[in-house]
């Protein structure tokens, strides 16, 4: 059973039928796609230019105009019709789709920014220069951008990233599997994760920062060719002949695995200051300092230590 409704005015959809698939395709304008319990809503708060058309066909809600021919386009061919689009009738759209955790997503759009939140399926966004925000993402993510930036807080599933000059920025991160590349943004990555890390990122001219847990289990091979480095753990090894500079070593068992390339960025390797969270939990009251028991006292020493 399929059904089809034609937005050209601000409009609130309901659909009672189950969802398990979204795919949203605009131009410029905003997409925000937030999972929450209860049937998926559709709200449409701007529209200039042709309507969008929606369709609800064996669980697949599709938000799309009628004359888009994107139907599995590759993010790398965003940059020309992006171009191609600008000078067509001005289409933007601003769209709000609540949908059931578990549904999968898949985004595309030339300009529009996008946030996702709370998804636990797979999901895919595909930009040209829309701005990307991923929020609480427990499945896979395969997010792409020619020149757009990306930011994922808190994502737990394997992230993939792709970008030409669009910047990567992770924070809080507890996904196991990183994998980014690069032509020229920067990548940032603050991974919190206690699982074993498997991190690969490779970049021409961007900078690439790493602030990972200590301790951590990975075997750590970094380099640049004329980039400055930087590396705050004593257990691993800076080497290099001539421009090119190499981080070299094992952290902890090393049974996971960080490595990282860049042509001419610099590299930093950071290390993650250890929380009062992370204080064991069977630690008894006797263990405890005069300062633990009074933590309205001030203790510099501590800071210092850091």
């Amino acid at each position: 059973m399929s059904e089809q409704w034609t937005v050209s005015t601000p409009e609130k959809l309901t659909f009672e039928a189950g969802v398990s698939r979204l795919k949203v395709r605009t131009i410029t304008g905003a997409v925000n796609v937030v999972a929450a319990e209860g049937p998926a809503r559709l709200e449409v708060t701007e529209i200039d230019g042709p309507p969008l058309l929606v369709t609800l066909a064996n669980g697949e809600l599709t938000v799309s105009y009628d004359d888009l021919p994107w139907k599995d386009f590759s993010w790398k061919d965003l940059g020309p019709l992006l171009g191609r689009w600008r000078t067509a009738a001005k289409r933007r759209a601003v769209v709000s789709v609540t949908v059931p955790a578990g549904t999968a997503v898949e985004l595309g759009s030339a300009s529009s920014d996008t946030v996702i939140s709370g998804i636990t399926a797979p999901v895919t966004v595909h930009s040209a220069s829309g701005s990307t925000t991923l929020v609480r993402l427990s499945g896979p993510v395969d997010a792409n951008t020619v020149s757009g930036s990306i930011q994922a807080q808190s994502v737990s599933g394997d992230l993939k990233v792709n970008t030409i000059s669009g910047d990567l920025t992770v924070f809080d991160g507890t996904s196991g599997r990183v994998k980014a590349h690069s032509v020229s943004g920067a990548i940032t990555l603050d991974l919190v994760h206690d699982n074993e890390t498997d991190v690969q990122i490779a970049n021409v001219s961007g900078d690439v920062a790493v602030r990972i847990p200590a301790p951590t289990d990975a075997e750590v091979q970094a380099n640049t060719t004329s980039g400055d480095v930087s590396n705050a753990f004593d257990e691993l090894r800076v080497g290099g002949t001539w421009g090119a500079k190499q981080i070299n070593g094992t952290l902890g068992a090393g049974t996971g695995k960080l490595k990282i390339t860049t042509v001419s960025g610099s590299l930093s390797l950071l290390r993650r200051p250890t929380s009062e969270d992370d204080v064991p939990a069977d630690a008894t009251a006797q263990d405890k300092t005069p300062a633990d028991a009074a933590p309205q006292a001030l203790d510099f020493s501590k800071e210092d230590e850091a």
